[in-house]
């Protein structure tokens, strides 16, 4: 993302996506069974195309707090890195991300205060900011991530390599 915000001069903004709803049910254990049986061909792909050692976080987690978090780093100037350090964090570090404290220990290693971050996780403006970009992301139809949608108008489902990114950037 980094390398085609420098090539074709546009901006990447991040939105907010909640795989796991503070009120769902307990996972369903076929479900859970097979996306760990997936997670090594996730594994080896993300090697072999991004260069990529996953070693993520605990599983089925409540990312909300991590989302309003973003919402709060954007306003203060931090959201691209407060965006790199908790999905570092999460995917290669195996941090616990719904931890707050731990949350809140990464929101300050990249400059935010420690006392506002924790605040603003209860803000309900900031709340309602990520359910409208929960919202946003029903109305395009997305039903998981990644995924990336360019001038509000153009849907690539899943994980894309830099290249690949590019073609469908050259092709709009």
């Amino acid at each position: 993302m980094d390398r085609l915000q420098t090539d074709y001069n546009t901006t990447v903004r991040w939105h907010s996506y909640e795989l796991r709803p503070a009120n769902a049910g307990p996972l369903d254990p076929a479900y859970v069974k097979k996306i760990l049986a997936a997670r090594p061909q996730m594994e080896a792909v993300a090697n072999r195309d991004y260069g990529v050692t996953i070693n993520p976080g605990p599983f089925g987690f409540n990312s909300r707090p991590a989302l309003i978090g973003a919402k709060f780093a954007e306003a203060q100037g931090k959201g691209a890195a407060y965006h790199e350090t908790v999905m570092k964090s999460y995917w290669t570090d195996a941090v616990n991300i719904e931890d707050i404290p731990t949350l809140t220990a990464l929101a300050v290693d990249i400059g935010l205060d420690a006392d506002a971050f924790t605040a603003a996780l209860t803000d309900p403006t900031l709340d309602n900011q990520v359910t409208m970009d929960i919202m946003q992301a029903a109305q395009y139809g997305l039903g998981g991530v990644p995924a990336t949608v360019i001038n509000q108008k153009y849907l690539v489902s899943g994980a894309r390599t830099a290249d690949g990114l590019r073609e469908v950037f050259d092709k709009i």
